[in-house]
């Protein structure tokens, strides 16, 4: 009998599209505004070539590859605006040759802004975060690789600002990274949290609230990524990496293992308003931890406004396997502003990070104009990265909100 998977990798094998393009080149993605461009990428001489592009309705959010092979890459766009539901959606996208997108099937209407989408390891549901009002959806996906009729929920905790959505390894939980909100005038603080729910077959159910001593205040999480053993916490709001344990299924420990500040001046936050961290990732190997710092503020020059001197920089932590704990070993000039997003090539010997907006930064009496784009690094064994070339990306239509590789976590 032709079941769903056996299905799916036959539409594999006669699609076929290679994992690498022509001349031994890794497709490589960023989005600027609507814009979604796909990159050769060379490994050999870190380089990336743009090969094409295709538009969303709306301002790329994010996306996420089909794990099972491959073959397609889902995509949320967003006006970023409480607008009618053509400004909020997902689109599937077939993946043929040398990584370029076509359309494949119905864009599928959202009934909000959606920050950051998953799809499970056999490529059966599609998961989306929400982040104002905190929410999560499920949406069934078909044997073909179109996206399907959202599949209705349980009352559900999904707290404040949800930012990210995860598979544990298991498999077997789903974790909704909530940041929470810091302070403003006439309002307090909004606690953090992860939100672990449980996964059955396409159905989410209330499973744990995580946050250091259980109330969430001073716990701005923003993303996860695992090991086998671990969950590691970029920390947004104190630019920190948490470290819990990864328990029996899909649940996460009590309370942290660990906490460390990510920052080369740990009061850089309180200097220079706009300091936050970005993305995290676990190294393929497993034995390293790359984080971003992301510094936005800005003051004013000369009637010009100019970067506030924040930390804008990449995050390398060594890991403990005994016990999990992080060391950290460099923190490596971005060569940009706001890493929002980054992506570690499969072998594990090449980082791209992608600034999202360009900025001015004084130098003296001078201004110096610091464009968008991409930092290419090669990731030696010891796991510290040397920079090797940065390439710019005109970002004057949009900024550049994502960027990834089709293997990317």
């Amino acid at each position: 009998m032709l079941n769903r998977r056996s299905f799916t990798h036959l539409l594999g094998a006669t699609l076929a599209m290679p994992a690498r393009a022509a001349g031994g080149t890794l497709p490589f993605y960023s989005s600027v505004g609507p814009e979604l461009s796909w990159y050769g990428l060379d490994e050999d001489s870190a380089e990336l070539k743009r090969l094409g592009n295709v538009r969303l309705p709306a301002n790329v959010q994010y996306a996420w590859p089909d794990p099972a092979g491959l073959h397609f890459l889902y995509v949320a766009a967003s006006s970023n605006q409480p607008a009618g539901p053509n400004d909020h959606c997902v689109q599937a996208f077939h993946v043929g040759a040398g990584g370029a997108l076509t359309h494949h099937g119905a864009r599928v209407a959202l009934r909000q802004r959606p920050v950051h989408i998953t799809v499970d390891a056999a490529c059966r549901f599609l998961v989306t975060a929400y982040n104002l009002p905190s929410a999560i959806s499920v949406h069934r996906i078909h044997g073909d690789g179109t996206i399907g009729e959202e599949i209705a929920q349980p009352a559900l905790d999904t707290g404040i600002y949800g930012h990210q959505v995860r598979f544990t390894p298991s498999g077997r939980s789903v974790v909704l990274v909530t940041r929470g909100n810091d302070a403003r005038p006439g309002a307090p603080e909004d606690p953090g949290a992860l939100k672990v729910f449980g996964w059955n077959d396409g159905k989410l159910s209330n499973l744990q609230s995580r946050a250091p001593k259980g109330n969430g205040l001073g716990f701005g999480a923003r993303h996860v990524d695992f090991s086998k053993q671990y969950c590691f916490v970029s920390v947004e709001r104190q630019n920190a990496i948490c470290v819990y344990g990864l328990e029996s299924g899909g649940r996460l420990s009590a309370e942290p293992l660990f906490i460390k500040n990510a920052l080369l001046d740990p009061d850089s936050k309180s200097k220079h308003p706009g300091q936050g961290a970005g993305p995290i990732h676990v190294h393929p190997g497993g034995r390293f931890v790359y984080q971003s710092n992301r510094g936005s503020g800005t003051v004013e020059y000369n009637g010009q406004r100019v970067s506030n001197g924040g930390e804008n920089n990449i995050v390398v932590w060594r890991i403990n396997p005994t016990t999990g704990e992080p060391t950290r070993i460099q923190n490596i000039d971005s060569h940009g502003f706001e890493i929002r997003t980054f992506a570690i090539t499969p072998d594990g010997k090449l980082l791209i990070a992608a600034s999202q907006t360009a900025m001015d930064v004084r130098e003296g009496d001078a201004i110096r104009h610091v464009g968008a784009g991409f930092s290419l690094y090669r990731i030696g064994a010891d796991g510290k990265l040397s920079f090797v070339r940065k390439q710019d990306v005109d970002t004057s239509a949009g900024t550049q909100f994502w960027s990834g590789l089709l293997t990317m976590a």
